[in-house]
């Protein structure tokens, strides 16, 4: 398992760091699949923009880009996470900062296992997803 989290123009937020690896790689077992490379970049709003740019040519503010480089049995990727705009959606949301990033934190993974979230009705299925992680962190 090669879980990582790296800070780019942003401190680090992660509390609990093999914990949160840990409910990760048990979402991922359960899934069928195992772990493989799996980095974490969190960042500010104008990293990720740039990224969103260069890559996407989508010009606007994102909480997370996945870049997936998984294979049939094991997940791997690298994820871009805003922490400016982690920070804003859980304002919005009336969410706990925490809860939110985590909630980010498992899109990602859930993006790598196939799940979308273009549509409606992906949108829908993603979020009950991210819920039912949600239930099994115990933090």
């Amino acid at each position: 398992m090669a879980i990582s989290f790296n800070f780019v123009k942003t401190k680090d937020v992660i509390s609990q760091k093999n914990k949160i690896k840990s409910w990760i790689k048990n979402v991922v077992e359960q899934k069928g699949k195992s772990i493989g490379d799996i980095s974490y970049i969190f960042c500010d709003d104008e990293y990720l923009l740039e990224i969103n740019k260069t890559y996407l040519e989508h010009d606007f503010f994102t909480d997370i880009i996945t870049f997936d480089y998984s294979d049939k049995e094991k997940i791997a990727g690298d994820l871009f996470i805003s922490i400016d705009r982690v920070r804003e959606n859980s304002l919005t949301h009336n969410e706990n900062f925490e809860k939110e990033l985590h909630r980010v934190i498992i899109h990602g993974i859930l993006h790598l296992l196939g799940l979308k979230d273009k549509t409606e009705k992906q949108a829908k299925q993603m979020r009950k997803a991210e819920e039912e992680c949600l239930r099994s962190l115990m933090l």
